[in-house]
């Protein structure tokens, strides 16, 4: 639905670029997230997202003096609002270009019902959790998730 694989290389549909457009907008949406690696495959996609400005447990941080009397505290938002999102947006507009621009229709629904996600708690971590991503393309010859792969 967003694109196809040619010679390891994600090659993007319309759809697939409308993927990427919202994944761009994330930090639009979201200031206390930055993205990191991601990439469009032709039926998932995998990205980085992470959570700055925010006390570790997501609250306020008691004593700030960065808050005027009367403001509401930032809290940054959770993987899921970020997630949630994405997701809305995309299967929004997705929905539009089945309607207006002939893009293959999809059965129940665009996204799984949920997600995967994993802490990455240091710089190796997150430099291989960076490879697997860009090396994805290159897997999808043996990618669970490559409906041509048999089991």
């Amino acid at each position: 639905m967003f694109g196809e694989i040619i010679e390891d290389r994600m090659r993007l549909y319309s759809a697939g670029v409308m993927a990427k457009t919202w994944w761009l907008k994330v930090t639009n949406k979201f200031p206390l997230i930055q993205t990191d690696e991601y990439v469009v495959m032709p039926n998932h996609f995998h990205g980085i997202i992470n959570i700055v400005g925010a006390a570790p447990s997501g609250r306020p941080i008691p004593g700030n003096t960065n808050n005027k009397l009367g403001q509401p505290h930032r809290v940054a938002p959770t993987v899921g609002d970020v997630v949630n999102w994405f997701k809305t947006m995309t299967t929004n507009q997705y929905i539009r270009g089945v309607r207006q621009n002939g893009w293959p229709p999809f059965p129940d629904r665009l996204w799984q019902r949920n997600y995967y996600e994993h802490i990455i708690r240091n710089e190796d971590e997150l430099n291989r959790f960076r490879r697997y991503i860009a090396d994805n393309p290159c897997n999808w010859q043996t990618d669970k998730e490559n409906p041509d792969v048999t089991s």
